[in-house]
């Protein structure tokens, strides 16, 4: 499993005193009030930086580096990737799990038939699309609703779900 998740990605400097203007990729932009650390990854490298403030501007976060003082030293960073440790991730309520813990789960119907593997998730709106990786075959939308995901297993690695009417057709060719 998946032990950094990615929280956000600097995108340009902001101001001459060191701070960076992030992209949040977390659903709870908030979260970064109560981080004191992250992991930069420059995709060269990674390292830990200490959090000294942050503040809001739009859909922006701005961040400064305990560590750093100028717009020169926080340059190299434009690009990195922002991650935290899974014990400084968000808590999660019941039947909610992390993205990287779905990706890779064996899909079976409740009958116990293999239908393939969790490859992607799309973000919808009204809910979640589990994309299920078929071999050869076109891939299964199931959306993910308590009628279709009946149990989802981390530890051995399972997601069952029940396919309502015309799912598995429409993944075929046929109806839908």
């Amino acid at each position: 499993m998946e032990e950094l998740f990615q929280v956000g990605a600097v995108t340009s400097t902001h101001g001459l005193r060191g701070e960076v203007k992030v992209f949040p990729t977390t659903d709870e932009p908030g979260r970064y009030k109560k981080l004191k650390e992250v992991i930069v990854d420059t995709g060269k490298g990674r390292e830990t930086l200490k959090i000294e403030h942050v503040r809001f501007f739009k859909q922006m976060v701005i961040v400064k580096f305990a560590e750093y003082g100028n717009i020169n030293e926080v340059e190299k960073y434009k690009g990195a990737r922002l991650y935290v440790k899974r014990e400084q991730a968000l808590a999660l309520r019941e039947d909610e799990y992390y993205y990287a813990d779905l990706a890779g789960l064996c899909v079976q119907t409740e009958e116990g038939e293999t239908l393939g593997t969790l490859k992607d998730i799309l973000q919808t709106g009204a809910n979640d699309v589990y994309v299920v990786g078929r071999g050869k075959k076109k891939d299964l939308l199931v959306p993910a609703i308590k009628d279709c995901i009946k149990k989802v297993d981390l530890e051995h690695r399972t997601m069952t779900v029940h396919l309502l009417p015309g799912l598995l057709e429409a993944s075929e060719g046929g109806a839908g």
